[in-house]
């Protein structure tokens, strides 16, 4: 089922997502699969879809700073001065893992990307659905990103619970994803933000 993200539909893509189910929305840069990060089954059936390799970790969106505490265990200095910078906004920063999460998560690197969007539309439907959602990009591996709900639909005509459109993607470039689980930040993906800004403010 294909549905429209609207303020009247929240409450049926929240109760998809509660109800240990799978969906597909529009992130800040593609589309993502989205589903409680602490429902292992449902991480799981992502895991599936994508046929995902079991020692990738899945990426998690969260609505709002506050959500940190409950994936990553004693951010570092690093984690947080970019956090503050570049959040909300497309970077991925990677810490360690609180031992809460179903190990599907981590998959057994210890570790969890999370990113604040900015988006205001992602961060309300994010924020309905419990405060976070998983969003591993929406396409089998090896494949381009989706950049539409009929992208995802092509993708995926089975499997996926609840399609929500958002419209199409409003960049042409993934997140910027960095390792910032200790004082030294190791860029992994160079995405929207360029590295050398990012060194030039953690230079000061």
């Amino acid at each position: 089922m294909v549905i429209r993200q609207s303020t009247k539909s929240l409450p049926q893509i929240a109760e998809t997502v509660q109800g240990g189910r799978v969906i597909a929305f529009r992130t800040d840069t593609f589309y993502g699969l989205g589903a409680d990060p602490f429902n292992t089954s449902a991480v799981q059936r992502i895991k599936e879809l994508k046929s995902r390799e079991e020692n990738k970790p899945i990426l998690i969106v969260i609505s709002d700073r506050g959500q940190v505490d409950r994936f990553i265990e004693n951010p570092s200095a690093t984690f947080n001065l970019l956090a503050k910078e570049f959040w909300p906004g497309p970077l991925t920063l990677i810490g360690r893992a609180c031992p809460e999460l179903p190990n599907e998560i981590p998959a057994g690197t210890g570790t969890v990307g999370l990113r604040l969007p900015d988006d205001d539309k992602v961060r309300e439907l994010v924020r309905a659905c419990g405060g976070a959602l998983t969003a591993t990009s929406a396409n089998p591996a090896n494949q381009p990103p989706s950049q539409t709900a009929q992208d995802v639909s092509n993708y995926f005509p089975n499997g996926i619970d609840l399609i929500v459109d958002g419209g199409p993607a409003r960049i042409n470039r993934p997140s910027t994803v960095v390792d910032a689980t200790g004082v030294e930040p190791k860029l992994i993906r160079e995405g929207v933000i360029a590295w050398d800004t990012l060194a030039a403010d953690l230079r000061g």
